[in-house]
């Protein structure tokens, strides 16, 4: 299985684990660990210097991540690579699938035997820097002259917890719209649809090839899909001081209202578990599906004959769900300025080869690299084109864990028709906004 398929499962995962791993990162955090502006430099340690290189002894770097199915092989040559051009940097991987890795990363890091740097998604960066696992990222992003206009804003933006940087972006990763392309020369359908009427009126001409050609999932990755039919109706999904969810909106009750009426017109099977979409899709059983663009390399490898494009602006403004991996350093490393500046070296290495990451079916973070032919030329370039319309979840921390307890649940059960839309967020949104309450307090946000 690539990671591709992985990413969902083990973020599914994740979620359901969220309270042991919460408990953890509380072990953790007892444990000590400097503030903010004590890891930025402000401390009793002289803080050390990044020239852009690194000149000192050699120095083994632990470095995690969990990429543990097909990109795993991309990240392994890439870190070979830079271990070829930096020969006094021995990089020690260790690879972990997502659920674990969340778990067990922030005891590892305050016990010392954690990674010194590492990968994580875009949407626990707020978590582990209000723990104070992981290590702002100003001085490092300043002097590789790294930029709001070499990214986009929303993915810029987003690394930023209260006023400091705790990610280096490496990509973005969406949903993206896939069909069957026999099918749908067989329905006389040519181009991929761009706004809600042309996509309904191509699902319509599909029905002659394929009964049900848009299956509506309970469970993953229908939450994704709300997020992006939210914000495309121009609702919101919390508030910006992460005191409340806003998603029990009009705008959410549109949303939710629009999934469910593909099940009760008959474009879905009334009870779609979690990734039967997908599997689905594979066994030529429906012609249109959402998913990620992680899954390019494992329909590549069913020799499925398939076309890619962004989902449709189904509401008022194009807007779609993403996340994004980003690296970080954590505190472990602070303890010793070698490594401190070769995880430095090794970020700013990985960053500028991000082309090559570009085989794992991910769109590299930086504008620069987007712009080379090892993106313009791939099977994801045409989501790639659309990333200013792409939206992350906010930096706040705990908000990770929020959606399985809350927001899957919410749209499970109106897709199910346990309940309707207005009254199934309304529950939900109740219930993520004491959980937020709560996460304010136990993080001190």
């Amino acid at each position: 299985m690539n990671d591709s398929q992985h990413f969902p499962l083990s973020r599914r995962h994740f979620i359901a684990l969220g309270g042991s791993a919460a408990a953890a990162a509380t072990l953790a955090a007892c444990g000590g660990g400097k503030s903010a502006s004590d890891a930025a430099g402000a401390g009793s340690k002289p803080k050390s210097t990044f020239s852009g290189a690194y000149s000192g002894p050699a120095v083994t770097l632990s470095y995690w991540n969990g990429f543990t199915g097909g990109d795993g092989p991309f990240m392994k040559k890439m870190v070979a690579d830079f271990m070829k051009e930096n020969p006094k940097i021995t990089v020690s991987g260790n690879t972990v699938e997502w659920a674990q890795y969340y778990q067990r990363m922030p005891a590892a890091v305050t016990a010392g035997k954690g990674p010194d740097v590492g990968v994580m998604h875009m949407d626990q960066l707020a978590t582990n820097a209000a723990r104070r696992i992981i290590l702002p990222l100003d001085d490092l992003a300043k002097s590789l002259g790294l930029a709001e206009d070499d990214f986009t804003p929303e993915v810029w933006k987003a690394g930023i917890y209260k006023d400091a940087r705790y990610g280096i972006p490496l990509d973005v990763h969406s949903l993206a719209m896939y069909w069957n392309t026999d099918q749908a020369k067989a329905a006389g359908v040519s181009d991929a649809p761009t706004d809600g009427q042309a996509f309904m009126a191509e699902l319509d001409k599909l029905k002659s090839s394929v009964k049900q050609p848009f299956w509506m999932p309970t469970r993953w990755p229908a939450h994704l899909m709300f997020y992006s039919l939210l914000w495309q109706f121009g609702g919101e999904l919390y508030a910006k001081d992460g005191s409340k969810a806003l998603y029990d909106s009009d705008q959410g009750v549109q949303a939710l209202q629009w999934m469910v009426d593909i099940v009760k017109k008959g474009y879905s099977p009334k009870n779609v578990a979690q990734d039967s979409q997908y599997v689905g899709f594979k066994n030529k059983k429906l012609a249109v599906t959402w998913d990620g663009i992680w899954q390019i390399n494992d329909l590549k490898a069913t020799k499925l004959p398939f076309g890619i494009a962004p989902i449709p602006k189904i509401g008022n403004q194009e807007a779609v769900w993403a996340n994004s991996h980003n690296f970080y350093i954590s505190k472990q490393a602070e303890k010793d300025d070698n490594k401190l500046n070769a995880a430095k070296t090794f970020i700013d290495w990985m960053s500028k080869h991000s082309g090559d990451w570009a085989g794992a079916g991910m769109i590299p973070a930086r504008k620069t690299v987007r712009e080379s032919a090892a993106v313009t030329n791939s099977t994801q370039a045409p989501i790639a084109k659309k990333i200013e319309s792409m939206h992350f979840l906010p930096p706040i921390p705990g908000v990770a864990d929020i959606s399985g307890q809350t927001i899957e649940i919410a749209v499970a059960d109106a897709v199910l028709g346990k309940q309707s839309p207005k009254d199934a967020l309304a529950a939900s949104a109740k219930k993520a906004t004491a959980q937020m309450e709560a996460n304010k307090k136990k993080f001190g946000a």
